[in-house]
């Protein structure tokens, strides 16, 4: 039951960090957020790796802060009256270092999300220099219960089902995404983004804010083109590619009853036959890898 405002106003600040310059990088976070609250905006919303730039590599050890480091906490302490996510790499006690969003809210840290699938294809190297998340969990607010993905995350499915499932009203998905593959006048993986993330609104019957970042880093462009579908799917904000800028939208949670109400798929969902359908599924998966084929004969159990 939701139980606090029923309209949010959402602030995406879809923006170019500096690669490195986690001080500066900081300032453009305090002027974004000084903003957002000029536009009575509830909540911020930074892309991936906000704080750092994205293709680190080796200086992914050097920008690396804790949570209980001076610029987390100066950030957290602004969430006093205006939710903050933002994104950074985040070294642990054991110094493991992880791909990492946090929310925060009246002055604390409700929620860390770990990037659980770490890209290593193509232009990607993500596995070489950071540990992966195994936690997805939503969580709640005052406002609505609220779900957390980072870039890669999103492109698996079972992400955002289980947000779903795990009572989420609002889906959040952070990015580092470049462009790529222009086609008709449109970037074509900006394209890709359009049409997996409405379709997690309408099928889960959630908002989904997509925010991604802009700019340039070593031959990468950073596309933009963050935006906002409503539990039934239908697009609220779509903000420019390439351009950075702060850009606002209002997130309705009363459509989302009505959005249930008449498409229920969620109340009809049969989470136990999934579980077990998927248990029976990771059996068979475990037991063909413990016991090989015999004789180059495939295993047809």
């Amino acid at each position: 039951m939701l139980r606090g405002k029923k309209l949010i106003t959402c602030a995406i600040a879809q923006m170019k960090p500096l690669l490195g310059d986690v001080r500066k990088n900081l300032d453009k976070h305090l002027d974004y957020i000084e903003k957002a609250k000029q536009q009575q905006a509830n909540v911020i919303a930074f892309p991936e790796l906000s704080l750092t730039g994205y293709n680190l590599q080796d200086l992914s050890y050097d920008v690396a802060l804790t949570i209980n480091s001076r610029e987390i906490q100066q950030l957290v302490q602004k969430s006093s009256d205006i939710d903050i996510i933002f994104s950074f790499v985040e070294e642990d006690e054991r110094h493991s270092f992880y791909i990492s969003s946090i929310y925060a809210s009246m002055g604390k840290i409700l929620h860390i999300h770990r990037k659980v699938y770490l890209p290593t294809y193509g232009l990607f190297d993500e596995a070489r220099y950071f540990d992966a998340g195994n936690r997805i969990q939503a969580f709640s607010t005052e406002d609505a219960r609220i779900g957390m993905l980072i870039c890669e995350d999103a492109w698996h499915p079972s992400t955002a089902y289980i947000l779903s499932t795990d009572g989420a009203h609002v889906i959040y998905v952070v990015a580092a995404s470049p462009g790529r593959g222009p086609i008709d006048g449109q970037i074509q993986s900006n394209l890709w983004w359009q049409t997996t993330i409405r379709s997690y609104a309408q099928l889960h019957g959630v908002y989904v804010v997509y925010v991604n970042r802009v700019g340039y880093e070593d031959g990468l462009s950073f596309a933009g083109g963050s935006s906002v579908y409503d539990s039934e799917g239908n697009l609220v904000l779509q903000a420019p590619n390439l351009d950075e800028g702060l850009f606002m939208a209002n997130i309705d949670l009363r459509k989302i009853r009505r959005s249930r109400i008449a498409n229920p798929l969620k109340r009809n969902e049969k989470l136990d036959l999934t579980i077990k359908e998927l248990q029976r599924i990771s059996a068979k998966t475990n037991e063909q890898l413990i016991t090989p084929s015999l004789g180059g004969q495939r295993d047809e159990k």
